[in-house]
């Protein structure tokens, strides 16, 4: 038995309902992978963008795929995620002990330099 393809009116009123009722109706072309989230074919995403607005403007991420690579994400817009201030190399240069003997580095850099003739 053929499943019946829904009508506009029926796609319509999907979103209306919110993107967990719509996607299963309008994005049969959508897949959910392991640590991506839903995805896409960029093709598919050219032929449904009205439809997938609907569902990112409804707090769902997207990601857009070509030849199966994640290529670009589609997310609400909002406040952008604070970012994490980087403090790791100073604390974990002055655990290291001191360079005392060998070659220091701008030793290597130079000999590479002369080397290749710079």
């Amino acid at each position: 038995m053929k499943a019946k393809t829904p009508s506009y009116k029926q796609r319509k009123s999907a979103l209306k309902m919110g993107p967990e009722t719509s996607g299963a109706l309008i994005m049969r072309e959508t897949i959910a992978l392991p640590g991506i989230g839903l995805s896409i074919p960029v093709r598919a995403a050219k032929a449904k963008l009205s439809a997938l607005l609907e569902l990112v403007a409804g707090g769902q991420e997207i990601t857009i795929t070509s030849d199966g690579k994640p290529k670009a994400v589609l997310s609400p817009v909002g406040k952008p995620k604070a970012r994490k201030v980087f403090t790791g190399t100073w604390e974990h240069l002055k655990t290291m002990p001191m360079q005392t003997e060998g070659p220091f580095a701008d030793e290597i850099v130079r000999a590479d330099r002369d080397g290749r003739g710079w």
